[in-house]
């Protein structure tokens, strides 16, 4: 047997690498491909409605690609480092804000995470912004702006801020009483690119442009977010398409719509299995409220999705040991329903 035999990847495990790197696009065709064989017309309604929804978001699919580029180029996701440093009230505050703004990506929020524990920052703080961090960032604040209106997008900026304090507010008291001494699994140490930004911070460059490997890192963090919200948001948009063509806006409304108490519970459980992605949610939420749903249950849709949905749960798990886990679960879903519940309240007296 040569080497070139040895090396060669069997059928099984290329359709594997394909699925791993492919899998949104995959299933995006896959519909595509099936609608077509199964409902022709409705394929061609699919495929002209993700057309011009990108068409119409691409203003603001542009401006937030510039911001997550400008933020990897320059290094100012190092600004985060600051954030942990003072009284534990106040670093629950700045851990929350940092959460609420940070253009972190998603492998360094985990190994961020591991290395604040690890170096001895509270649990209170780093629970602040574990809970804010999903929820939004400077690129996503563009987006729901674009899709759903700026007082969402202001609304939901304060919802993960707010959701961060509550949860490291209740994780101090719970610390003072003793709970969650070794948050962090055995074996879980500081490393990873996120970890890498707290043990030793650079300081922020602001004009990349003059250095060319800043210039290349642009680049690189463009195309790869461009490919990122293009897979996701064309996904997105053709379940938007099929939900509005397919779902009786009486079930909508029975469901999730009114201004009682209800539609959030919903909304917020409901997040958990159903949430896909935070870009890929905000085109659903949109359609939703369109065919009824109340602005509040999107608003607890979108934040306890964030939070919880499996591949971020599965992250927590690995990462914290179960106790931590579960505060983080109830947290969220405590959190997220609060929100709906104020964000529907707010809106019923603007």
């Amino acid at each position: 047997m040569t080497d070139s035999t040895i090396a060669a990847p069997g059928p099984r495990a290329a359709l594997r690498h394909l699925w791993q790197k492919q899998r949104v696009w995959l299933v995006s065709a896959l519909i595509l491909a099936s609608l077509a064989v199964f409902d022709p017309s409705q394929a061609a309604d699919s495929t002209r409605f993700a057309a011009a929804a990108l068409l119409n978001t691409a203003p603001f699919l542009i401006l937030s690609i510039v911001i997550a580029a400008w933020a990897g180029a320059t290094g100012a996701d190092n600004l985060i480092a600051r954030a942990f440093t003072g009284a534990p009230l106040l670093m629950i505050g700045l851990g929350a804000l940092a959460g609420g703004v940070s253009p972190f990506c998603s492998c360094g929020v985990i190994p961020l995470i591991a290395a604040l524990l690890a170096m001895g920052v509270p649990l209170s703080a780093v629970m602040a912004f574990w809970l804010a961090s999903p929820i939004m960032d400077p690129s996503m604040f563009v987006l729901t702006a674009g899709l759903l209106g700026a007082g969402f997008a202001v609304a939901k900026t304060v919802a993960a801020i707010g959701l961060g304090v509550f949860g490291g507010v209740v994780v101090h008291l719970m610390m003072r009483g003793g709970a969650f001494a070794d948050p962090l699994r055995d074996g879980i140490g500081n490393g990873g690119c996120g970890g890498a930004k707290i043990r030793a911070p650079k300081p922020v460059v602001w004009r990349f442009w003059s250095d060319p490997a800043r210039r290349a890192t642009f680049a690189a963090t463009a195309l790869s977010t461009t490919l990122f919200l293009a897979r996701w948001l064309t996904l997105a948009f053709i379940l938007e398409s099929l939900m509005l063509a397919w779902i009786p806006v009486e079930t909508v409304t029975a469901a999730l719509g009114g201004h009682g108490v209800m539609p959030i519970v919903t909304a917020t459980l409901v997040g958990v299995p159903a949430y896909l992605n935070g870009y890929a949610a905000l085109p659903l939420v949109g359609g939703l409220i369109e065919q009824g749903m109340a602005p509040g249950a999107g608003m607890a849709f979108l934040v306890a999705g964030g939070v919880t949905s499996v591949p971020a749960a599965m992250a927590v798990w690995a990462l914290a040991r179960p106790q931590v886990f579960a505060i983080y679960i109830a947290l969220s879903l405590a959190g997220a329903f609060a929100s709906g519940l104020l964000f529907q309240l707010w809106m019923s007296l603007a």
